[in-house]
């Protein structure tokens, strides 16, 4: 039986954990074996300037915090080594840069993730991680809210350019009349 101290170390970690399940927009599970220090070192550092956070735990532990946050779906992805990367404010960061690196590595396997309260499976992550980036996203949206006005803009352009002509052209015929 763990000790009184050993056992408040690990409520304190669970119910860290779930804070930040609860108050993460994503996460992405990974089973991380086989990868060596300098990988480790470059992907937490990518992770760390898109602003996600990359924690390695014990899969009990996990599987409690997921249990508390109302995910527990997630837990049937903590097996093995396992790894968990949540992000508050970008939904795809996560993804995209787990995924990308499990291309890259063949043993860094995408085990499953979430999206606010539900659970996703490796092949829905793997969609997440092809979307466009926000940036892309809102000028795509705006590009689109444009081309109507663009278009009503130019048909308006075109009849008073018309207007024009004809005006012009009764102009010229009274100046020659």
């Amino acid at each position: 039986m763990p000790s009184a101290k050993a056992l408040e170390q690990k409520k304190a970690i669970v119910s860290e954990l779930s804070e930040k399940l609860k108050s993460s927009c994503a996460g992405v599970v990974v089973s991380y074996q086989g990868i060596n220090v300098e990988d480790d070192t470059k992907l937490r550092k990518e992770l760390r300037e898109s602003g996600v956070e990359y924690m390695v735990t014990k899969n009990t532990l996990l599987k409690r915090a997921a249990e508390n946050a109302k995910m527990e779906n997630l837990s049937e992805a903590f097996k093995g080594s396992t790894a968990i990367a949540v992000c508050k404010d970008d939904y795809v960061a996560a993804s995209k840069i787990l995924c990308k690196f499990a291309k890259d590595h063949d043993f860094f396997k995408i085990k499953s993730g979430f999206i606010d309260d539900s659970v996703i499976d490796a092949k829905e992550v793997t969609r997440l991680a092809k979307l466009p980036s926000r940036e892309v996203l809102i000028s795509q949206v705006l590009r689109g809210f444009n081309a109507p006005i663009a278009g009503f803009a130019t048909v308006l352009g075109g009849a008073m350019k018309g207007l024009v002509v004809a005006l012009n052209a009764i102009a010229q015929k009274q100046q020659n009349s």
